[in-house]
């Protein structure tokens, strides 16, 4: 049997490593991803920035954050949880209460998982030294401001900032 890996959060030495997450999507779905990859990072010491644009600003939009939804309408791969070889068709999800009923689904499997609620989440990140930014076109697009946004949200920025402070960074856009 191998040895589990378990990082030391004792250790406050850099890695000198630095990620970049583009998080464009507000679905609880697509939230996720990016917190978790951001906690993974910096739960390694990994210099670590979240960029929340277009829909993801629902992730840090006070009013929705606490709201995100799962719908499976176009989404192919579909299927119950645990039965891959069964497929649900995804027009099913235009079904009246599909979306609601998706969504109670994929959270009560988060929550059986002690994996903690978008705003939890975003706390454990904020507190752990992820960085957290919010998009300059996007907050004005949605005519929003910082006091809109999670309290943790350092700065509304134009990309060309976003670009500059994460130079050098791995980048994944999700």
């Amino acid at each position: 049997m191998t040895d589990m890996i378990v990082p030391s959060f004792d250790d406050e030495t850099p890695t000198g490593r630095k990620l970049a997450i583009i998080c464009s999507k507000g679905n609880l779905d697509m939230a996720y991803p990016g917190l978790i990859l951001a906690n993974a990072a910096v739960g390694e010491g990994i210099e670590t920035h979240l960029f929340f644009t277009f829909w993801g600003f629902d992730i840090i939009n006070k009013a929705t954050m606490s709201h995100l939804k799962f719908s499976f309408v176009g989404n192919t791969a579909m299927h119950p949880p645990g039965h891959a070889g069964i497929g649900i068709h995804h027009m099913l999800g235009a079904l009246p209460g599909a979306t609601a009923a998706a969504t109670k689904m994929m959270k009560k499997q988060i929550a059986d998982l002690d994996v903690p609620d978008v705003p939890e989440f975003l706390d454990l990140l904020h507190d752990s030294g992820a960085h957290l930014w919010a998009c300059r076109m996007s907050a004005d697009m949605n005519q929003l401001t910082e006091d809109d946004l999670y309290d943790g949200v350092e700065a509304i920025i134009s990309a060309t900032d976003f670009i500059e402070l994460t130079d050098g960074a791995q980048l994944l856009f999700i």
